[in-house]
Order: C-alpha cells, then sequence, then structure tokens
C-alpha cells in the first residue's frame, strides 16, 4: 500500500496538477471514516500521512487514568507513563491505534473515496484554469453522452455541451473532433464545477469569424450584429470605417475561401455577409437582397419596419416558416411587417378594365363578352386580322354562335 499510496500521489501531482497536500486532506478524512468502523470513535481520532514516504498512520488523544471505564476515551496510567515518562492521572496522552491492516482498510475503504475527492479538486482546478476563458472556442473530442447531454474531453478537463446547446441538425459521434464555443464556467453546479460548452450560440459564429478574418480580429472590420437559428442559417453584418476596405469582401475571403472554412466548421450552416448601414433604410433593403422592396416606411419610435414586395418575391422575403424575416428583423434590430405590393395589381386591374370597355363600345358588343376577348389577347379591331372563327370560339369558351356574332360586328365596325 505504501508504495501504491505514493505512486497514486505522484501521477495526481504530475498528470493532474493537484496539489499533493489536497490529496493527502482528501485520504486522511477518507481514512478517518473508515478507521472509526475499525477502531471505534476514539477521542480525538485523527490520521498522519507522510505523503512522501506513503505511511498511514492512526492517532488518538486519551486521558490518563487510574482505572479505565471507556476505551475509546482513555488509557491506564501505567500504559500512559511507558508512552510518556512522568504522566499523570488527568493528563492527555497522544497515542497510536494503526490498525494491523490498516494497508487492507485504505486499499477496500478509503481508495474509491479519496478518488471522488480527487476528481472535486480536479474540477475546482478546472474552474480556476478555465473561469476566464468564458467566450473563447476550444478544440476537443465527442467521449460519451449523458443522457441528451454530449460530454467533451478538453485535454486534461472534460467539458459539457447540454441539450440545448446542440445544434438541431448535427450528429454527434463519439471519436468527433470538433470546436466548442465555453458559453460558461460554472462553479456551483450540482455536479461541482462544470466547463458549459455549446455549438449553438451566435457568439461561437462570432469567434469563428474572428478567428479566420484577420481584419476583424484586428478591428479593421467590425462585425456590427448577428442573428442565427443554428443548424440553418445566419445572418452577419458588417462595417469598416476605412473607406478603401470593402468589408464583405474581407469576410468572405479570396475565392470564398474563408466564409467556406466558417461554414465547413458550421456542418453547412447558409451565412449571409450583409453590409451594414446607418441608415435602417439602405440596411434592411441591403439585408434582404436580391429581394427587391417596393415600398419602406421605417417607425423608429416603435422600432417597426413596414415594406412592401411583389407577390413573386413575398414567400422569399419571409421564407419558409418565415425564418428569413425573423433573421432579418433580429439582425437590423426591428420589427419587419412584410406585405404584398398592391398597386401593381391595381393598375394591371384599371388597364384591362379600360380595354374591356374602349372594346365594348368599339365593336358593340357586351363587356363581358370584351372581357372574355381582351383576356385572350385581342384588345382592338386590328387583333382579329389573324384570328380565326374557332379562335374566337375558343376564346369565348366554344360558343361558335357568338364567335360568329362577335366576327359579324367587327366586320360593321372596320
Amino acid at each position: 500500500m505504501i508504495s501504491e499510496l505514493k505512486a497514486l500521489f505522484d501521477y495526481y501531482e504530475k498528470e493532474k496538477g493537484i496539489d499533493r497536500h489536497k490529496m493527502v486532506e482528501a485520504l486522511s478524512q477518507a481514512l478517518l471514516a473508515a478507521s472509526k468502523k475499525k477502531i471505534g470513535s476514539a477521542r480525538d481520532l485523527r490520521i498522519k500521512i507522510d505523503p512522501d514516504k506513503g505511511t498511514i498512520r492512526a492517532f488518538a488523544t486519551l486521558i490518563a487514568v487510574e482505572k479505565v471505564t471507556n476505551a475509546f476515551e482513555e488509557i491506564d496510567i501505567k500504559v500512559a507513563n511507558r508512552i510518556k515518562p512522568a504522566s499523570q492521572v488527568g493528563d492527555e496522552i497522544d497515542v497510536e491505534v494503526t490498525p494491523k491492516d490498516m494497508g487492507r482498510i485504505a486499499a477496500q475503504t478509503a481508495k474509491q473515496t479519496m478518488l471522488q475527492r480527487l476528481r472535486q479538486a480536479e474540477k475546482e482546478n478546472l474552474y480556476d484554469e478555465f473561469k476566464d476563458r468564458t467566450g473563447d472556442v476550444v478544440s476537443g473530442i465527442v467521449r460519451r453522452f449523458d443522457k441528451s447531454d454530449v460530454v467533451v474531453d478538453l485535454g486534461k478537463f472534460e467539458g459539457v455541451m447540454p441539450a440545448k446547446e446542440r445544434v438541431p441538425t448535427e450528429d454527434y459521434t463519439m471519436g468527433d473532433r470538433m470546436s466548442f464555443y465555453v458559453k460558461a464556467v460554472e462553479k456551483e453546479s450540482s455536479r461541482g464545477p462544470e466547463i458549459i460548452l455549446s455549438r449553438a450560440h451566435v457568439n461561437f459564429v462570432r469567434r469563428l469569424f474572428e478567428r479566420e478574418v484577420t481584419e476583424i480580429a484586428d478591428r479593421t472590420v467590425e462585425l456590427v450584429s448577428i442573428s442565427r437559428e443554428a443548424g440553418y442559417r445566419t445572418k452577419v453584418a458588417v462595417h469598416s470605417a476605412d473607406p478603401k476596405v470593402d468589408p464583405v469582401g474581407a469576410c468572405v475571403g479570396l475565392r470564398g475561401a474563408r466564409v467556406k472554412n466558417i461554414v465547413r466548421e458550421l456542418n453547412n450552416e447558409k451565412v449571409d455577409i450583409i453590409r451594414w448601414s446607418d441608415n435602417p433604410d439602405d440596411f434592411i433593403r441591403e439585408a434582404l437582397r436580391p429581394i427587391k422592396v417596393l415600398t419602406l416606411r421605417v417607425d423608429k419610435e416603435k422600432k417597426a419596419a413596414y415594406l412592401t414586395v411583389s407577390e413573386e418575391d413575398l414567400s422569399k422575403a419571409i421564407g419558409r416558416r418565415g425564418q428569413n424575416a425573423r433573421l432579418t428583423s433580429r439582425l437590423v434590430g426591428m420589427e419587419l411587417n412584410i406585405e404584398k405590393d398592391e398597386t401593381a395589381a391595381e393598375h394591371f386591374a384599371a388597364q384591362m378594365g379600360g380595354a374591356v370597355h374602349d372594346l365594348a363600345v368599339l365593336i358593340g358588343i357586351e363587356e363581358p363578352v370584351a372581357a372574355q376577348l381582351v383576356r385572350g389577347g385581342i384588345l382592338d379591331i386590328e387583333s382579329f386580322a389573324g384570328a380565326s372563327l374557332d379562335d374566337i370560339a375558343d376564346m369565348l369558351g366554344g360558343d361558335t354562335e357568338l364567335a360568329q356574332h362577335v366576327l359579324d360586328k367587327v366586320a360593321s365596325a372596320a
């Protein structure tokens, strides 16, 4: 046990960086509990460990008496004098009470308890080392799963990625090496100090851009705002105070190399890089490109924007399940109210109405009939030139008699 104990102290001190005194304290407390079962509740029972030699000894402080009535509290004066000459009744005597099988007791009873204390000491070291690394990106290997949490090997320590910090579109397999965002280092959690990791946090994307884009790292380019739905899409707004620097181009990189590295780290999550503007109108239009915003009104007090787009662009502006509108709204910091532009439809309807009326008056037919002809492409008398009876009948729902009547009217009007 002596050599094993010394080896254990050496290993944890060199490999795990745990203070030897903390290990001695942990083992002393564990052995004290184990020794009480073997020796009994001796008065002032304590354990002394020599960490260099690996020896373990148990001591109790007993009171010297003429006649022992409680072996756990008292010692015969004659025995006391052999331990400490000139002892008197009432003196406190330190007595070694190390059991003969202390090695077995230590091995069987205390080892597991000591290791638990050592793990606690490791976690305390973890907190001291990682407490200033909140917000950093670290690399680790997926080691195991604790229910829905992912336990990650970070080298000397382990981190935990809770279920809510996972990306819903990602699968995690033991042995995968990945990058993680250090969301927090919690000292007072139920399981002791813990490194809380995330791949879903919006700042994970921020740190990846800072790592890949030197202009962001040196503050030539500013990453003004980010909105993200992890696993699906991220929008990033960038700006540079230097007019010679293209902030979007700097983030994209030569042939898209920089943004490709970020997208690869995000497992092909779509990333939009947008030029920021302090003018809300320009910023919103830029954030929605290539969608063309037809009208836009910004209410700065309500932090809301009201805009219209064409019917063809409406679904794109809103996005699948409203994703594009939500991300853009968070990016620009305003509530977006996107509607279909009705002016074009109204203008077209007005034109159609005018054409129907003019044709009806021109050839002397009823407006409903004229409307059918206009929808078929007949806008004036000249349009009838290349149309046969069957063509006109098709426009009128197959009514040959009505088609002949219309042609007769055209002939009369010509």
